[in-house]
Parts: C-alpha cells; sequence; structure tokens
C-alpha cells in the first residue's frame, strides 16, 4: 500500500480502535464483551501458535542452554567436587573408626601381656627386595625401633621387624616360608617350632613326637633370649589338623593363624618386652559350645492299637489254656 494521506488516517484510526479495545477489556475484567471473541481466536489460531512454538522454542532453549552452559558447568563442577569431598570425609570417618578399634583391641592385648609397643601403620605391602610376604610401617629408627623386634595387632603375632629406616620398617610376616618361631602348647607346654607357608596354615613340628594334641589347641610363642626377635605369650594360632604319630622324634600339625594377613592396617612393635612371661593369658577367651538340644519324643498308643494288644493277650492265654489241657491229658 503506497504511503497517502487517507493510508496514514486509516492507520491512525486502526491504533485508536485497538487501544479502546484494550480499556473495554481491562476495565471489563471476567466479564469483558471482547471475551467471546477472544476465545474464538484462541480456538481458530491457537493450533498454529502451538506448531510454529513447538519449531521456534527448541532454537530458543538451545540458545539459552548455550548462554548459560558455562554457570552450569562450573555449578556442576563445585556439587561434584563438594560430593567427593563429603564422601571422602565419611569413608575417612569409618577408616578411622575401624582403626580406633583394632587400636583399642591392640593396647588391651598389650596391657594384659605388659608389652611396651609403639603403634604404626601398614603403608605398603611387599618389598623390593623379592617376592617373600612383608609389609612397610610408617615407624623407624626415628621411633625407636630396631630390627628383630616383635609385631603384633589386636588378634596376635604379626611378624618380626628385618630392615628400619628413619621413618619406615619393613616387617617379614609370619606366614612367609623364610619365617620361623618358637612356640608353646596352651596347657600342655609342648614347645615346638612354627614355620609360615603363606596363605595355607603354618606348619609347627612339635619336639615330642608323642605329644597329646586335637584340633582346637592353642598355641602362643615361647619367647628368645632378651626377647629377640619374639617375646613370649603372643597368640599364635589354632591347630586346625594334625598328622598320625608316626613314632618319629617330632610331630607335626598344623596352625590357623589368628591374624588375617592379606587385611593389616594398625600394628604395634614390641619396644620393651614383659618383665614376665604372661603364659596364656593373652590367649582370648575359649568360645563356649554351643548346647546340643534335646528332643524327648512321647508315644500315645491309640484305642484301635490297645484292642489289638489285649485281642493278643487274649490269643496267647487261650492257647495257653489248651496247651495245658492237652498236658493233662496225656498224663
Amino acid at each position: 500500500m503506497r504511503d497517502t494521506k487517507e493510508s496514514r488516517l486509516l492507520l491512525v484510526l486502526l491504533i485508536a480502535v485497538a487501544f479502546a479495545l484494550i480499556t473495554v477489556d481491562i476495565r471489563g475484567g471476567e466479564n469483558s464483551p471482547v471475551d467471546g471473541a477472544r476465545r474464538a481466536a484462541a480456538t481458530v489460531f491457537g493450533p498454529i501458535e502451538n506448531g510454529v512454538a513447538g519449531a521456534v522454542n527448541p532454537v530458543g532453549d538451545a540458545v539459552s542452554a548455550v548462554r548459560d552452559s558455562g554457570g552450569r558447568h562450573d555449578r556442576l563442577a563445585a556439587l561434584e567436587k563438594e560430593n567427593a569431598a563429603l564422601k571422602a570425609e565419611l569413608g575417612s570417618d569409618d577408616r578411622n573408626r575401624s582403626r580406633l578399634g583394632q587400636l583399642d583391641r591392640m593396647l588391651k592385648l598389650a596391657g594384659e601381656g605388659q608389652y611396651g609397643i609403639k603403634g604404626a601403620q601398614v603403608i605398603a605391602i611387599g618389598a623390593a627386595q623379592g617376592f617373600s610376604w612383608t609389609v612397610t610401617i610408617d615407624a623407624g629408627a626415628n621411633d625407636g625401633i630396631q630390627r628383630d623386634m616383635t609385631v603384633l595387632n589386636a588378634d596376635g603375632l604379626v611378624g618380626r621387624v628385618t630392615t628400619v629406616g628413619p621413618d619406615s620398617a619393613t616387617v617379614l610376616l609370619a606366614n612367609d616360608p623364610d619365617f620361623t618361631v618358637g612356640t608353646r602348647m596352651e596347657g600342655s607346654d609342648e614347645l615346638g617350632f612354627a614355620a609360615g607357608q603363606g596363605d595355607r596354615p603354618m606348619r609347627v613340628q612339635l619336639l615330642n613326637g608323642k605329644a597329646e594334641v586335637k584340633k582346637g589347641d592353642r598355641l602362643v610363642t615361647f619367647g628368645s633370649q632378651a626377647d629377640k626377635p619374639f617375646v613370649p605369650g603372643v597368640p599364635v594360632g589354632v591347630v586346625s589338623r594334625v598328622d598320625p604319630s608316626g613314632g618319629d622324634l617330632t610331630r607335626t600339625v598344623y596352625v590357623t593363624p589368628y591374624v588375617g594377613f592379606t587385611k593389616l592396617d594398625v600394628v604395634g612393635v614390641v619396644v620393651q618386652g614383659p618383665k614376665k612371661d604372661p603364659r596364656d593369658t593373652v590367649l582370648p577367651p575359649k568360645p563356649k559350645p554351643t548346647p546340643t538340644p534335646t528332643v524327648t519324643v512321647t508315644v500315645t498308643p491309640s484305642p484301635t492299637a490297645g484292642a489289638d494288644a489285649r485281642g493278643r493277650g487274649d490269643d496267647v492265654r487261650g492257647r495257653g489254656d489248651e496247651q495245658s489241657t492237652a498236658d493233662d491229658q496225656l498224663q
């Protein structure tokens, strides 16, 4: 349409009408006289608006996503970092609680045996010098640790110190094939030598070939001269198998260690031995046997069974009378 005087007048008139309709609609509120026309227009143009919105909105959402992506990424990174910190804190609390429990039990064992110990934590498994069963602890010469000191934990004998550095030390575990310790049997005091066999039970050679030993018997360390490398009375393990006695000078038994060598954490190095042999006082309490329930069965005879029994009794008595009569006739 050309820009003429009539077209300008028409535009002004349309704008005035629009403002008038808006004013009437606002003043009418819910009873607006143009409400019907608005609903009709919505019915006609609604589907068209939805189609246009479906085509345009993804573009708008994508633009908004690109615009906000930097902020969202930063927020996600901050939340992930916070979650990782919380998980680490919770895990640390669990580990600390576990370590406190181990330390408490180990101190109780050391108190019962009168051992002076230096607490340490296992920081590495296996040493660089070979394939032996060893661990590295975070205590060394600066902490008073010396070679050939006994190492224990809350369960019993862990091993002995073999190499000492300023702030760390290497411990040869009791299940290593090169490990040997003198043992004493609880109660009977039978002496022997226990040797490690890796992940299998320890092999113990008892000096008395006729020693009476059975499954479930327990052993402790016998002790060494000047308490090196072993102090006396440390729990070693429980007899799990006994070889038959073949008349040899020694007798072989197999012992399951108290210590789990694959899950070591908190340990104690005995830096001062006991003033006297604790004997068997450091051993844990023996498990109480589970009582076997006794079942009493009461049999109640049925009336039919009673009648049958009476019938059989009558038959026996009848046959007895007949036999007596026959005997009288023979006489």
